[in-house]
C-alpha cells in the first residue's frame, strides 16, 4: 500500500466532525458562493458578466485553500481563485503589509496566481472577533483594461505584459473601510467604457461583502473550531473521492499531442501550429501531468498561458470531469482536496509556463487545447468516460464610437463537444473550462450598435460516429457604425479528433464581408482591424469529433438528423451507410447491403 493510500484510510478513520454536521456546512458554504454569484450577476453592467456569466465567486481559508465555489460561474474564473488569494498573500508578505477589517484588495497579476490580466479579482479578508478567518473573493472578465487595443480579448499581438493594460498586484481599493479614491480614479482614467468597468468592479466588491458576512454568520453559528474541522474533513473527503477514482485507472503513461493554431497568416513557423504535448502518468492514486515538449513561449504574441491560473485549472477541470462525473457522483465538495492527488509539470519558458514579461492576455483558446489534449491522452484508458475532440471557442471584441462615446462589446462564439459513450456530443455550447453562456440577441442589439442578421445551426455539418459530434452555430453580426474587431480563437487549422472509429469533426472559420465585396476569411488570432458601417462578421463554429463506428448508428437516428438538416442524403449514405429515398424514407434493403460490408 502506498503512503497516499495509508494517508487516505487514516483520514477516513479520523473524522473530526459529525458527518451530518459536515454535510450541512458543505451545503451552507456552497449556498454562500451561489448567493455571491447572483449578487454579482444582478448588479453587473456589462453583458460579459450579466449574460455570459464570465465570473467566479468563492470562499478560501486563511491559507488560500478553496472552501467552495459558485456553481453559476465558469471554471476558468472560480478555479483560479485559490491562486489569486495565494498571490495576494505572497505580495503582502513581501511588502510587509497586513490585512485589516474593512480592507478590499484588487489583484490581476497573471504571474502571481491570476488567470490573465482582464480577469480582475477583488478580495475581502474576513475577520471574526479580530481574527482573520478566511477570504471572500470574486473574479470577473472586464470589457477593457486600458490595453494597446480596444477591449480585453483579441489583444493578440503586443510586445510584452506591460502592453496588455493595467495589471494590479494586491492593492487596497479600500483600506480599513476607506475608499482609495486615487486608485479608483486612476483606473477610471485609463480604461475605455469606464462607467461599465467601474460598475462591474463595484458589483464584485458588493458580492465579496455578501460572502464575508455569510462566512461570519457560519462561524457564529457553529464556532470557528467546528467550522475549521468540518472544512478539513471535507477536504479529506474530496481527496478520497478523487484518489479512489484514480486508483481505478491502470498504472502507466498516457500521451497525446494537440496543436494551437497560433498565427496562421504569419510566415514565421515558430508562431503557428504550436504543439501541446501531454504525458500523463498514473501511479496508484496519484496523477502527474507533464507538458514537457510543448512549444516554447512565444514572444511578442499574447497566447502564452500562465501556469497558475490557466494551465493548472485546465488540467484540474478535465480530470475532475472525467473521473468524478456529476451525473454519476452527484454534488461533491468542490474544494482544495480534489487537487491534492494531481501534480502538474511544465518547463519554465514553454508556452504553458512562460517567463515574465511574456504576454498572456489571449491564453483563453490555447488553454482549452491543453484541456482537450489531457482528455485525448486518457481516452484509451477510460473510453467510456471521455468525449471525442471538442471544437474550440472564439472570442471577438467589437468596438467603436457612437455620438463621440466609446463602446465595447465582447462576444464569445460557442464551441461543441465530441460524441461520448452512449450520447451524441453537446451542441453549440462553451466547452471544457470556459462554460459561459451565449448572449441573447436582444441584449446585444439593445446595448451596442450591432445587428445580429443570422444565428442558426450549421446545415449539413455532422461528424459521423455511432454517437455524432456536437453541432455548432453560424452567427453573423452587422456593424451599424464604423468600428473595429479583434479576435482570439482556435480551430481553423485542425478538426477535432474522432475516437474509437468516429470521424474527425469540422474546423471553424470567420468571414468578413465588406459592402459590395466578396467574403474574405480571417485568421483565428487577429489584432484589431477597422470595420465600416454595414460590414458583416460571420462566425462558423467548429463541429466536435464523432465517437464509434458510424455504421452502428441506428438508421432511424440518421434519418432524424437528415430531417433536422444536420446532413443530406449523400452524406447519410457515404458516412453512415444509410440509404434514404427522395421521399425521406429509409431504404432498408439497400442499407442492409451497405452495412453488411463492414
Amino acid at each position: 500500500m502506498t503512503q497516499a493510500q495509508h494517508s487516505t484510510k487514516a483520514q477516513a478513520a479520523q473524522q473530526r466532525v459529525n458527518p451530518i454536521t459536515a454535510s450541512i456546512i458543505q451545503g451552507a458554504l456552497e449556498n454562500v458562493a451561489i448567493e455571491m454569484g447572483y449578487k454579482l450577476m444582478r448588479m453587473s453592467y456589462s453583458s460579459i458578466i450579466r449574460e455570459s456569466e464570465d465570473f467566479g465567486a468563492a470562499l478560501c481559508d486563511t491559507q488560500g485553500r478553496q472552501l467552495c465555489e459558485c456553481s453559476k460561474s465558469t471554471p476558468l474564473q472560480s478555479g483560479p481563485i485559490p491562486g489569486y488569494v495565494k498571490g495576494i498573500l505572497k505580495e503582502f508578505k513581501y511588502r510587509g503589509d497586513e490585512f485589516r477589517p474593512g480592507d478590499v484588495i484588487i489583484h490581476s497579476d497573471p504571474y502571481n496566481g491570476a488567470s490573465h490580466s482582464p480577469d480582475i479579482g477583488f478580495c475581502v479578508p474576513v475577520f471574526h472577533s479580530g481574527e482573520l478567518v478566511g477570504f471572500s473573493m470574486t473574479t470577473a472578465h472586464h470589457l477593457d483594461i486600458g490595453s494597446c487595443q480596444p477591449g480585453s480579448v483579441g489583444v493578440v499581438v503586443c510586445a510584452d505584459a506591460y502592453a496588455e493594460g493595467l495589471r494590479f498586484k494586491a492593492l487596497k481599493v479600500y483600506d480599513q473601510g476607506k475608499r482609495n479614491e486615487a486608485l479608483w480614479q486612476m483606473i477610471r482614467d485609463n480604461v475605455r467604457v469606464a462607467d461599465l468597468v467601474i460598475g462591474d468592479m463595484d458589483a464584485q466588491v458588493a458580492a465579496c461583502h455578501v460572502g464575508a458576512q455569510r462566512l461570519i454568520e457560519l462561524v457564529e453559528r457553529y464556532s470557528l473550531t467546528v467550522l475549521t474541522d468540518a472544512v478539513k474533513d471535507l477536504f479529506d473527503y474530496s481527496e478520497r473521492l478523487m484518489r479512489t477514482q484514480i486508483e481505478k485507472v491502470p498504472d502507466g503513461v498516457y500521451s497525446a499531442t494537440g496543436y494551437i493554431d497560433g498565427f496562421l497568416e504569419v510566415t514565421d513557423p515558430t508562431v503557428k501550429n504550436l504543439p501541446i504535448k501531454v504525458s500523463l502518468t498514473v501511479d496508484g492514486s496519484d496523477i502527474t501531468v507533464d507538458l514537457t515538449g510543448s512549444a516554447d513561449q512565444v514572444n511578442g504574441y499574447a497566447i502564452n498561458m500562465p501556469f497558475l491560473g490557466t494551465v493548472n485549472v485546465a488540467v484540474w477541470l478535465t480530470l475532475r470531469s472525467i473521473l468524478l462525473d456529476s451525473v454519476v457522483f452527484g454534488n461533491i465538495p468542490q474544494n482544495d482536496g480534489l487537487f491534492r492527488p494531481i501534480h502538474i509539470v511544465a518547463p519554465k519558458g514553454c508556452i504553458a509556463n512562460p517567463v515574465f514579461p511574456a504576454p498572456t492576455i489571449a491564453r483563453f483558446a490555447p488553454g482549452n487545447v491543453v484541456a482537450d489534449t489531457v482528455m485525448k491522452a486518457l481516452a484509451p484508458a477510460l473510453p467510456e468516460q471521455v468525449c471525442a475532440g471538442v471544437a474550440n471557442l472564439k472570442a471577438v471584441t467589437f468596438s467603436g464610437l457612437e455620438n463621440n462615446q466609446q463602446w465595447v462589446h465582447i462576444e464569445i462564439f460557442e464551441g461543441s463537444y465530441g460524441g461520448r459513450f452512449g450520447k451524441d456530443g453537446m451542441d453549440c455550447v462553451d466547452t471544457l473550462y470556459a462554460n459561459t453562456r451565449n448572449n441573447p440577441i436582444e441584449d446585444i442589439e439593445s446595448h451596442v450598435p450591432l445587428r445580429v442578421t443570422q444565428y442558426e445551426f450549421r446545415d449539413n455539418a455532422c461528424a459521423p460516429g455511432k454517437w455524432r459530434g456536437g453541432l455548432n452555430s453560424v452567427k453573423e453580426i452587422c456593424f451599424l457604425t464604423d468600428g473595429g474587431i479583434s479576435v482570439e480563437g482556435d480551430g481553423h487549422a485542425r478538426a477535432p479528433w474522432g475516437f474509437n472509429g468516429g470521424a474527425d469533426g469540422l474546423t471553424s472559420s470567420l468571414l468578413l464581408t465588406r459592402q459590395g465585396k466578396a467574403p474574405v476569411h480571417l485568421p483565428s488570432m487577429l489584432a484589431t482591424i477597422p470595420i465600416r458601417k454595414g460590414d458583416k462578421i460571420k462566425a462558423i463554429g467548429g463541429i466536435g469529433g464523432g465517437y464509434g463506428n458510424p455504421c452502428e448508428r441506428p438508421a432511424e437516428q440518421v434519418l432524424e438528423d437528415l430531417l433536422d438538416g444536420y446532413l443530406d442524403t449523400e452524406s447519410a449514405e457515404r458516412d453512415f451507410d444509410v440509404v434514404i429515398t427522395v421521399d425521406g424514407v429509409i431504404d432498408d434493403e439497400a442499407t442492409r447491403k451497405l452495412r453488411a460490408t463492414w
